[in-house]
């Protein structure tokens, strides 16, 4: 199977190619994420570790797993045809998982996911950058660079600030 093209997988066909085929579920999220809730049997490999993973099990099909199903496709796109598998995106991501009755295990942690946390991050900075542009005019364009940045990562279907926000240690695996 070409990695180029994007197979998915709603969740009742996941859970059959688990059951039948021994896939893999291979979760894209960050460790914080992870911790707080995943998918019962999978792994974490988060999307900035993805091409260097080695995602080859015994030949199974590997099903790649975040949220949504935004970051999988993105962790879609960064695999080559070297993966040697079957490569499917669980349709809908652990969201629809969980909408279908599929169990998840929680540790409780509460660390929020990656989307709830760029938008904390974004409405803090516009509203501390409107509130310092009363005192100095220039910081209200840094506002506006905000914005502009979350329409731009709309656009593209990519996100620097969740890159830089991924970083920090509770989106980090613990040592």
């Amino acid at each position: 199977m070409s990695v180029a093209s994007k197979s998915f997988v709603g969740p009742a066909a996941a859970r059959q190619l688990v059951e039948s085929h021994g896939a893999v579920l291979v979760d894209v999220r960050t460790p914080g994420e992870f911790a707080s809730e995943r998918l019962p049997g999978s792994r974490n490999v988060p999307l900035a570790t993805l091409p260097a993973a080695d995602l080859a099990h015994g030949g199974a099909p590997v099903i790649l797993v975040c949220a949504s199903g935004t970051r999988a496709g993105q962790a879609r796109n960064l695999l080559d045809e070297g993966a040697g598998v079957p490569v499917h995106i669980l349709e809908g991501g652990l969201t629809a998982w969980r909408k279908d009755g599929g169990a998840v295990e929680s540790s409780g942690r509460g660390v929020w996911g990656m989307e709830r946390q760029v938008r904390l991050a974004a409405g803090d900075l516009v509203i501390a950058f409107v509130v310092l542009s009363l005192a100095w005019d220039p910081l209200k364009w840094l506002a506006a660079a905000i914005g502009a940045g979350l329409a731009f990562a709309a656009v593209t279907d990519t996100c620097a600030m969740a890159r830089v926000l991924a970083l920090l240690p509770w989106n980090r695996r613990a040592a």
